[in-house]
């Protein structure tokens, strides 16, 4: 007997089955965003007759009778959680609607710019808790800042009230680039053909650091100029700025020669391999140190967009990126008053 169910009615069914769960979904995170603030609030209120010494303890105390009566979420720390959470967020009408957990990551930001550009970064590319987390623990947002040798304030602004756009190609570039996911140690010696396996072998991570809106192409791509083959070790595409990126991976130093040999592969794949409609191709460098004095001289002249930046193995030390940012900054002001 011949099946008489359609395919597409079971499609339709599951579709408006999932449409409904998500905003099920979304209805019960919106009420439990505002319990918590309005915990927040209540908290806060309510150590205003407390005297500041017995704050902790009273904390304690209530953590312990909430849980015994209404459950768990009552920990210490989601009390502070809760009432910074309404400290943070005056107004429980401006919550962008992430989660309680996505929240509590953001909390952990004291620079309301910076908490601002991770809030917004998370709602644009999608990221997950432990994404967010990642990001503010390699000190994103500092390392955008840094990425065009200079911080300035409107780039601040920028990235505090829209996120990461894609304006110019350099948008995509970042100072440095942190490797920490492929668990190498700072100092082991390695090949560039096993940096470049392991990165492949990590490629979701990969993509997660390079930014949004990158698709992986391939490694090793061949390029044949006259009767010579060359390949390039990594090819990206990004849908966003509708651009090849090509990446070059070098172990050690950079050299003006690494730079000479970028351009001629970006000339390549403008010429033989962009489509209509598809933007000039752009150039990384990736190397263990990028002097900014070889940098300067290489780059210099060059028409096509290349790109020379450092890579580290580690999580950078966020106090001292912050203390960059805010070096760049008093120069920047410095110079606006002579």
């Amino acid at each position: 007997m011949a099946d008489l169910i359609d395919n597409k009615i079971i499609d339709d069914i599951r579709i408006i089955l999932e449409d409904a769960r998500h905003k099920v979904s979304s209805v019960i995170n919106t009420e439990l965003l505002t319990a918590y603030w309005n915990i927040g609030k209540l908290l806060c209120e309510y150590e205003k007759g407390v005297d500041k010494n017995n704050e902790k303890m009273l904390m304690s105390d209530l953590s312990k009778r909430l849980t015994n009566e209404l459950g768990k979420g009552f920990s210490r720390s989601n009390l502070f959680n809760m009432k910074k959470f309404y400290l943070t967020y005056p107004a429980v009408q401006t919550l962008s609607g992430l989660s309680w957990s996505h929240y509590c990551e953001l909390l952990s930001v004291e620079d309301a710019d910076a908490r601002k550009f991770y809030e917004n970064e998370t709602i644009n590319s999608n990221w997950s808790v432990r994404e967010l987390k990642r990001q503010i623990d390699t000190s994103l947002f500092e390392r955008l800042l840094l990425s065009n040798g200079k911080a300035n304030k409107q780039k601040v602004m920028e990235l505090a009230q829209q996120g990461v756009t894609y304006n110019t190609p350099s948008d995509i570039i970042k100072e440095p680039y942190v490797f920490e996911f492929l668990g190498i140690p700072e100092n082991k010696p390695m090949l560039e053909k096993d940096l470049e396996r392991a990165l492949i072998d990590k490629i979701e991570n990969f993509l997660l650091e390079l930014g949004r809106g990158f698709m992986f192409v391939g490694s090793q791509q061949r390029i044949t100029i006259g009767n010579s083959h060359y390949y390039v070790d990594m090819v990206f595409y990004n849908k966003i700025i509708k651009a090849y990126v090509l990446i070059d991976l070098k172990i050690g130093n950079l050299k003006p020669e690494n730079i000479g040999q970028m351009n001629a592969y970006v000339n390549y794949y403008d010429k033989e391999v962009n489509d209509v409609g598809d933007e000039k191709p752009i150039g990384i460098i990736l190397c263990a140190n990028a002097s900014e004095v070889v940098a300067e001289y290489a780059l210099g002249g060059l028409e096509n967009q290349i790109f020379a930046s450092k890579y580290t193995y580690y999580i950078p030390d966020k106090e001292e990126l912050i203390r960059q940012v805010e070096t760049a900054m008093k120069e920047l002001d410095d110079s606006d008053k002579t």
